[in-house]
């Protein structure tokens, strides 16, 4: 772990590269996912099967890409109690969270009495991606396919990598049925990311892509933009944890190494406290937890790269660091933690008080965990259920109406010297 206090020399020089880029504007990652994304585009199926065998280890035809209904069905049956109430309870509360924010059709009057407005149209095809691999994330199904039935997104694609064997988890593909995915893909990878932007004879392709994934995933994501849009840029997990002397070390520790689990090695955590007392804690809290956890020997490699332990002057500084760093979670464990928050601007979702760990927002809180990293949060939000929906401006003049736009629409035509333009409507 690296631990910095404001009173080190050099901290700002530190500060510097705790705040450097991820992994996502990694260049040799970059390159190699262009390389991917080329293969697809220029082979399809070929290239799909190629990386599928080379990744992760499975040799399939172009038959076998699309999970049956038969699979989907029998994985239904597979699903004990608890992980169908576990389903459940998740998918209610997202979809409930995401009825609220879903946008609306609206129209007025303008300054003409001219009807403008807006509506808006679900996307007619999504593509999904939900990763695999070491930690096959069945929330993550809950968190994306679930918004997109409930913007009424008729066609749902899904791609997932798979086992050696060509398997896939089967509590994956029950929630992502439960969820309403309406086409499965065994197919991970940046790889998958291409087929769904550029398509290939067994993968149609779609109109926007949406979902997390490792530092290759996410690139594709990146760029593809243009052939298709995307939701965010939702890579490695990210968490930090601003506290002050009241906070619980043993929590902070908690959630930290939580975040740290996911394997990738590209995760990155944080501690940002007032309290020198508290950095010391959650060191010991960190040594004490970690003997205990089953994905130890993954944790041990962000606990090495990318996990920092900062100490700062106060509480305003540790804003000013969080808004800097624009974490995926925040976690705020201070006095007043709600009137605190309301000064960090670039956090993925900000999580109150102690008894709020980042984990309720992996799985059941109801927003969904589909969240910008590696400072992406500066810039984009988190994944929302208007983002399946398709905003267009809808316009209606009557002859009055126009009459009234006549003059303006004439000046901005002799101005930009568009003769054109003004002739269009003076015409009428």
């Amino acid at each position: 772990m690296n631990v910095i206090r404001h009173t080190d020399p050099g901290f700002e020089k530190k500060l510097r590269q705790l705040t450097a880029a991820s992994s996502l504007f990694d260049l040799e990652i970059e390159q190699r996912t262009r390389t991917i994304l080329e293969g697809v585009q220029t082979s399809g199926d070929a290239a799909l099967l190629e990386f599928t065998e080379r990744f992760d280890g499975a040799k399939l035809t172009a038959e076998q890409l699309p999970v049956t209904q038969a699979e989907l069905v029998t994985a239904s049956l597979k699903a004990d109690d608890s992980l169908r109430a576990a389903v459940a309870e998740a998918e209610h509360n997202v979809a409930q969270f995401a009825r609220r924010s879903r946008r609306r059709n609206w129209q007025a009057k303008n300054s003409h009495g001219a009807s403008v407005g807006e509506k808006f149209d679900p996307f007619q095809r999504v593509g999904v991606y939900i990763p695999g691999g070491t930690a096959p994330l069945v929330s993550t199904a809950l968190m994306t396919v679930t918004l997109a039935k409930i913007a009424g997104c008729p066609e749902i694609v899904v791609c997932t990598p798979c086992g050696k064997d060509g398997s896939i988890n089967p509590a994956l593909l029950y929630a992502t049925r439960a969820a309403g995915a309406t086409e499965v893909y065994r197919v991970g990878g940046a790889q998958a990311i291409a087929a769904m932007a550029y398509g290939t004879p067994t993968i149609p392709r779609v109109q926007k892509i949406f979902g997390p994934g490792n530092a290759y995933v996410v690139t594709a994501k990146r760029l593809v933009v243009g052939r298709v849009a995307i939701d965010l840029l939702p890579g490695p997990s990210e968490v930090l944890v601003l506290a002050d002397d009241t906070a619980n070390p043993k929590f902070a520790a908690a959630d930290l190494l939580a975040q740290a689990e996911h394997g990738s090695g590209h995760e990155r955590v944080w501690l940002v406290t007032t309290s020198d007392k508290l950095v010391k804690a959650v060191e010991k809290e960190i040594a004490r937890q970690l003997p205990k956890l089953s994905r130890r020997a993954l944790i041990q490699r962000v606990l090495n790269a990318n996990t920092w332990l900062v100490g700062v002057a106060d509480l305003a500084k540790g804003v000013e660091l969080t808004n800097r760093i624009a974490p995926e979670h925040c976690e705020v464990m201070t006095r007043n933690a709600r009137k605190l928050s309301e000064g960090i601007l670039t956090a993925g979702a900000i999580f109150l008080g102690t008894w709020s760990p980042t984990v309720l927002g992996d799985y059941v809180a109801g927003p969904s965990h589909t969240l910008p990293t590696g400072g992406a949060g500066a810039s984009f939000p988190g994944l929302t259920v208007d983002q399946f929906q398709r905003r267009t401006s809808v316009v209606e003049y009557q002859r009055g109406s126009l009459k009234k736009a006549l003059k303006g629409v004439r000046k901005f035509a002799e101005l930009e010297g568009l003769t054109a333009h003004g002739n269009s409507a003076a015409c009428r």
